[in-house]
């Protein structure tokens, strides 16, 4: 059934952020910040490691090819996402969901839901995984995210509310929308457009990672448009 990783993804998530709620109530404030800057920590340092292979996996004079990429495309896409401020559109969103689910006490929610949203939206296998959903009906790679998902979630619930368990709308929206639209969207994806797509990606969760640690620093969602310079620029002439 095309959508069925989705569908698992989204609970997983749902699971792992309830999971984490109950944890965290046992949790003092001052270990839930500390356990903030340690997810922080770590989740500079998979963006690192995601960045740093597709480099070498280039390493040449393809490398500067990108880096020119990455500069570019980060920097054209913050400038579309700071024009429609898609941080704004989110975080409303986030305050909807907070008034609409009577969780207007908790100061952290719409904190917690951006920064979870962007977490397990971002990167290559939400995209690769929906797609092979769709066309081949393998959900494979979606179950591996879906587990990663289960864990994140599940440790950000419980440092930082209940707000991070709604990342689980925007998860269907986008999995749910790429797994309809695979047909349309799989040509376009050749290796060099996913290359760019994983590199530009594991940029954008170091930028994450540095939001958990450093407060309001980065607008990580108005960053979010580089995905599709990323993957428009591997059909560039060069």
């Amino acid at each position: 059934m095309p959508g069925l990783g989705t569908l698992i993804n989204a609970i997983t998530i749902v699971v792992g952020g309830i999971l984490g709620l109950l944890f965290g109530k046992l949790i003092k404030e001052r270990v839930r910040v500390g356990i903030v800057s340690a997810m922080g920590v770590a989740v500079i340092f998979i963006g690192m490691d995601g960045t740093i292979e597709k480099f070498i996996e280039n390493y040449g004079p393809s490398s500067v090819n990108k880096s020119i990429m990455l500069v570019v495309c980060l920097g054209l896409g913050t400038l579309i996402g700071e024009l429609a401020d898609f941080d704004g559109l989110i975080s409303r969103f986030g305050e909807w969901l907070k008034k609409n689910t009577k969780s207007t006490s908790d100061g952290g929610f719409t904190a917690g839901f951006l920064t979870s949203s962007v977490t397990v939206c971002v990167g290559a296998m939400a995209i690769v995984g929906a797609i092979e959903d769709g066309i081949h009906g393998n959900i494979s790679v979606l179950l591996i995210k879906s587990l990663i998902d289960f864990i994140t979630i599940m440790i950000m619930t419980a440092s930082m509310g209940k707000g991070c368990i709604f990342s689980a709308i925007p998860v269907l929206i986008l999995q749910g929308g790429t797994t309809l639209l695979s047909g349309f969207v799989a040509p376009y994806l050749t290796d060099a457009a996913l290359s760019n797509l994983s590199l530009v990606g594991s940029a954008l969760i170091f930028c994450v990672g540095v939001t958990l640690i450093w407060k309001d620093k980065l607008k990580v969602a108005n960053m979010l448009p580089a995905i599709v310079f990323a993957v428009a620029w591997a059909y560039l002439p060069f």
